[in-house]
């Protein structure tokens, strides 16, 4: 059984409203992305796992369509359904199991494509009473984030400036899709969608993709010279019904301190230098990061007002632009893994954060927070 698991290649489309190129197309040009700069052949990947889901990409039985262009014939491959995170902890494991020496994740979607970020985000809560009131990944946001304003208080400077921070710092990311300099009186003067976020306080639909190459130790020597070990992984998965939830005690509390655990961290807060935040909406961000550990409760809003977390802050949240920037729904997860690993392999061009060794990714699925992935990830020389 192999004790550790490295990230020695990240490849990521650039993402926008729309690419012209099909899934299978962008499967085949990020699995070679990533290989060719190590020399690598199909040969050498022994397994594949991607993420995919048929609502996402408008064809059933998805992960067959474009399994033979990632380099999986005749191959023990497979897929995890939906959240790109899922995949990158499932090949985790399979190498883990000394069964495999690399694993290729792949994740891709099409927003240009399919019905609308709003309304397949819908189909996730019950036919019988969530969907017909028009329940979606926005609007339970927006209820979460009216609950936290009434609990902690919540302005409207806070969720500006997570906006206005990330889609400034997508400016210096090449990969990323919407890109903006941005004031507060920007952000306000955009529509209000689901009180109290505006349109800029949410992510939109992007078309592209992102692929990694994971190794057991022995490889990863072989192939790089500073490996980016996986340190921790820790997830969870919430009740179905929101009814039976507390949205703003989620699971993501339990999924942080597995990592965390796995990965000896004791004070995330000064142990980790970067992390790349799943956040749908500005206020997510807000709320994640106090559940991750990485600000007291209740405390997130001043964070982001006060910089801690812009690029230069104490703790840089979403160098990359994150998901406000960047939405291809499905790849989101492993888009923040793989911005997580350029930061601690030094390669995240005009959007690195100086001297990174650990860095946080995560990413969320379903209404509210309904399902959470941690991952760290570390550089030891």
């Amino acid at each position: 059984m192999q004790k550790r698991v490295a990230i020695v290649g990240v490849a990521q489309t650039t993402h926008g409203d729309f690419l012209p190129d099909n899934i299978r197309d962008l499967a085949y040009r990020l699995a070679r992305q990533v290989l060719d700069p190590l020399g690598l052949q199909r040969e050498d990947v022994d397994t594949v796992v991607s993420s995919s889901s048929d609502y996402w990409m408008g064809i059933s039985c998805s992960n067959s369509y474009y399994f033979d262009a990632a380099g999986s014939y005749l191959k023990n491959a497979t897929k995890a359904a939906e959240d790109g995170a899922f995949a990158l902890c499932y090949a985790t494991m399979r190498i883990l199991s000394g069964h495999h020496r690399t694993a290729l994740v792949l994740s891709i979607t099409k927003g240009s494509e399919i019905p609308s970020y709003w309304r397949l985000t819908n189909l996730y809560g019950d036919p019988f009473f969530q969907r017909p009131v028009g329940l979606n990944e926005v609007a339970v946001a927006a209820l979460q984030a009216q609950a936290y304003r009434h609990q902690y208080g919540l302005t409207d400077n806070q969720l500006a400036s997570v906006v206005v921070k990330n889609l400034g710092n997508a400016l210096h990311n090449p990969h990323a899709h919407r890109k903006a300099k941005l004031s507060l009186e920007d952000v306000f003067a955009s529509n209000f969608v689901a009180y109290p976020l505006r349109a800029l306080d949410c992510a939109g639909p992007s078309d592209g993709g992102c692929a990694l190459l994971l190794a057991n130790e022995e490889v990863a020597r072989d192939l790089s010279d500073s490996p980016t070990w996986i340190s921790g992984i820790g997830w969870n998965t919430d009740s179905y019904w929101l009814g039976d939830r507390d949205l703003l005690k989620g699971t993501l509390v339990t999924a942080a301190r597995r990592a965390y655990e796995m990965a000896g961290i004791k004070n995330p807060s000064d142990e980790i230098d970067v992390a790349e935040v799943c956040e749908p909406t500005s206020f997510q961000e807000i709320l994640w990061g106090e559940q991750l550990g990485l600000c007291p409760e209740g405390k997130g809003g001043k964070f982001a007002e006060e910089g801690v977390t812009s690029l230069k802050g104490k703790i840089p949240v979403n160098p990359s632009g994150g998901v406000l920037s960047t939405h291809p729904y499905v790849a989101r997860g492993l888009i923040r893994v793989a911005e997580a690993a350029l930061q601690v392999m030094g390669k995240a061009n005009g959007h690195q954060v100086p001297n990174v060794r650990r860095a946080l990714a995560h990413s969320v699925h379903g209404l509210g927070g309904q399902a959470h992935t941690v991952v760290i990830l570390e550089r030891k020389d």
